[in-house]
């Protein structure tokens, strides 16, 4: 082993390790559902009001870090509103991630690769996600829900 192959081991990140650290300081209770196989990891855990979802597709440059967060059920009592509100809250309010629908629910969601991630992202984009599922998800209820 050379010098340079010495530098890039210590340099390498543990993810799982990274991720599971940032959830630990978020997690209520310190409940938190943990899942691994072949295609990755994938956590659970309960934040306020919500709950969030982190998906981690593997280590390599391409594989993806995904955080989201189910915030209302579709379809609501004014679905054409609700993606207004939604549409500006994506322009001002939402910083690294957005609302989106996925499996007939508005979620707040962040995915990158793995490329270049380090410990302060996960942070962020973990944090980002929770927070503003957690700080919308009664309001829109009140406001749209079915």
């Amino acid at each position: 082993m050379n010098l340079d192959e010495l530098t890039e081991d210590s340099d390498a990140i543990d993810y799982p390790q990274e991720i599971e650290t940032v959830i630990a300081s978020l997690a209520e209770d310190q409940k938190v559902m943990v899942g691994h196989d072949d295609g990755g990891y994938a956590w659970k855990f309960k934040y306020g009001s919500v709950e969030v979802f982190v998906q981690l597709t593997g280590d390599t440059e391409d594989d993806m870090f995904t955080v989201w967060s189910p915030v209302l059920k579709l379809p609501t009592k004014d679905d054409a509103g609700l993606m207004q509100r939604l549409l500006q809250m994506n322009w001002g309010s939402t910083f690294e991630s957005c609302f989106a629908i996925a499996d007939g629910r508005v979620v707040v969601v962040s995915s990158r690769t793995v490329a270049d991630l380090n410990p302060s992202e996960i942070s962020r984009l973990i944090t980002v996600v929770a927070t503003i599922a957690d700080d919308n998800d009664e309001a829109l209820q009140e406001e749209f829900g079915a």
